[in-house]
């Protein structure tokens, strides 16, 4: 079996979510084993990202200004302004920020990213399952990325869509694709 095949997620954790008027933040935490810089790389170079987060883009992340950033299952790429990019502390980019901190030897991932409170648990599923691919592919142990409609085809998705959803206290949307792997 491949590490692919053997990959189950944790529980749901390190999650939660912030509201200001209508606006829905998922904040997710993960603690690595690796230095901010390895993080950075892997959140800045196009090769790096196309194995572990739910979209493709241009150019690198590593400097503020446009990239062509598509998600998975879109059709079209969408211009993509960074707004920030402090290396190896701070990205943002769309609705999304990346904040590293020096923490016991590894780093300290912080993911901020504007949601449709709908989709919140959807959300913070799919990031779940990109950080747990993302510690393998830091480790060496790549597994390519399980992202949008493939993840959401797992059985553990659907774990960790309900467990998010009841820790945020929020209903799922009724629709998921209905083939459901391990």
């Amino acid at each position: 079996m491949t590490g692919r095949e053997q990959y189950e997620p944790g529980p749901a954790r390190g999650a939660r979510i912030q509201k200001d008027g209508e606006k829905w933040t998922l904040v997710l935490v993960r603690e690595l084993r690796h230095p901010p810089e390895k993080v950075w790389q892997a959140l800045t170079d196009p090769a790096h990202l196309r194995e572990w987060v739910p979209f493709v883009v241009d150019e690198s992340l590593g400097a503020v200004g446009t990239v062509k950033l598509t998600w998975v299952g879109a059709p079209t790429p969408l211009e993509t302004r960074v707004t920030r990019a402090d290396a190896p502390k701070v990205l943002e980019y769309s609705d999304i920020r990346w904040e590293l901190e020096a923490f016991g030897g590894g780093t300290r991932l912080t993911l901020w990213h504007n949601i449709d409170r709908r989709f919140i648990s959807w959300g913070a599923a799919g990031w779940h399952i990109c950080f747990d691919v993302l510690e393998r592919l830091l480790a060496g142990e790549p597994v390519g990325c399980i992202a949008g409609a493939e993840a959401m085809k797992l059985v553990a998705w659907r774990r960790l869509n309900a467990e998010y959803a009841r820790q945020f206290g929020v209903e799922t949307p009724g629709w998921a694709p209905n083939a459901a792997k391990r």
